[in-house]
């Protein structure tokens, strides 16, 4: 393993990156343990807004709470790994002597540097991470991974930390590029090759099953039956599991990219706190957005969520994307699975219903959002038929008979 390379940083250069043509867009500066942020005047000239409502064009410094994000205004926190991107980077900096406890928030947008997700991208950059493009398994990448979470494997780390691209999340992933009839999988954190495309794989983590890849695969194969966006979705063959589930990345076109911005971001909503509802979820997709296509989105995506008992739906499983043109859009959904919210409850309330909303909690939350009852009621049909491809789909992908028989008894009773 290269030995790292991490000076503690107390200033870092923002800019907007969606064609390979960076604009610069403000300073971050680290000044007695308090962050301060201050846009440059050439961008706030240009109109863009990042994060409209909390890191609204103005000029002049600002300061943020350092109980929340770190420090960091949401957009950018929303650049940083969580769960198993974070443990690599901590990882990576013990073994080397350096404890991680003292790094600060800026020192981890150094380590982004310009491989995270989304469009934004940070200087300096840590200069540590491999980038080499070559051919991957991913039979091997889950036994690494598993090393990892197992407290070993300090060799790897490096390369693991450059192929996780700051995504964030508990469960393993790797950014990685696939040709188009999914036979060569490569490094996906060089330049763009022609004829491959961007996509993120995940693994198991010490809770999940083996069959965990199958369940999110049939989950996301439901959703779009159930008219939800999703992007393209693969369950690539694996050796010791029923297949790694993987999907192509929506925050990049060919070599461009997209700004990415979380719910939690956008509202500076703790998602480790679950607070928000999905009225306010639709209230900020119209805000955003401007375009009631967009929340009838939102909308069908809480009606998928609530019916298929998929209960970890926090702030930071729905996001928006903008485009260079400063459009904003709800992305496509992602997080989709079988999956207990706290105590048992959903993250996010459907008109304060966290425990037990029903049917008719979601015709209130369309109702509240201004959706046609013969909308909402479209919606909720056309998931429910959806819903009921479950037992033989997840058959078909070799989903375990208990988990089968537990997510079919969870569903319908």
């Amino acid at each position: 393993m290269a030995q790292v390379s991490l000076e503690p940083v107390t200033e870092i250069k923002v800019t907007l990156n969606f064609d390979n043509d960076p604009i610069p867009v403000g300073r971050l500066a680290l000044r007695e343990n308090e962050i301060y942020f201050e846009y440059e005047a050439s961008f706030l000239e240009k109109g863009i807004e990042l994060s409209p409502l909390r890191l609204s064009l103005r000029p002049g410094v600002r300061k943020f709470d350092p109980r929340l994000f770190d420090g960091l205004p949401g957009v950018f926190y929303d650049c940083l790994p969580d769960g198993w991107g974070r443990l690599l980077v901590d990882r990576a900096l013990a073994s080397q002597g350096v404890n991680y406890r003292t790094i600060s928030a800026l020192d981890r947008l150094a380590c982004v540097g310009q491989s995270g997700m989304g469009a934004l991208t940070f200087l300096p950059e840590w200069d540590g991470q491999t980038t080499e493009v070559g051919d991957l398994s991913l039979d091997q990448l889950s036994t690494q991974a598993e090393a990892v979470l197992a407290g070993e494997a300090n060799d790897v780390l490096q390369d693991l930390i450059a192929l996780n691209g700051s995504s964030a999340g508990a469960r393993p992933k790797a950014v990685i590029f696939v040709n188009d009839d999914k036979t060569i999988i490569r490094h996906g954190s060089g330049e763009h090759e022609d004829g491959f495309e961007h996509w993120l794989v995940k693994f198991a983590n010490t809770q999940d099953g083996p069959d965990a890849g199958a369940i999110e695969y049939v989950y996301a194969e439901m959703a779009k039956t159930a008219g939800v966006e999703m992007s393209d979705v693969h369950l690539f063959p694996a050796e010791n599991a029923a297949g790694y589930f993987a999907t192509k990345r929506f925050d990049r076109i060919g070599s461009n990219r997209l700004h990415l911005h979380s719910a939690c971001g956008l509202l500076h909503s703790d998602f480790r706190t679950p607070t928000l509802d999905y009225e306010e979820l639709l209230a900020l997709t119209g805000s955003l957005t401007k375009d009631a296509r967009e929340v009838e989105t939102m909308y069908r995506l809480a009606v998928f969520n609530v019916l298929a008992h998929n209960r970890d739906e926090h702030s930071k499983n729905f996001s928006f994307l903008m485009d260079a043109s400063g459009e904003w859009k709800l992305s496509p959904a992602y997080d989709l699975t079988f999956s207990s919210g706290p105590g048992g409850e959903h993250s996010s309330t459907v008109m304060g219903e966290g425990k037990s909303p029903t049917e008719e909690h979601l015709r209130r939350l369309g109702d509240a959002a201004k959706i046609d009852e013969a909308k909402v009621d479209a919606v909720i049909g056309a998931t429910k038929d959806a819903l009921s491809m479950w037992k033989e789909l997840a058959v078909n992908y070799g989903v375990s008979a208990d988990n089968v028989s537990l997510i079919d008894k969870s569903l319908f009773g």
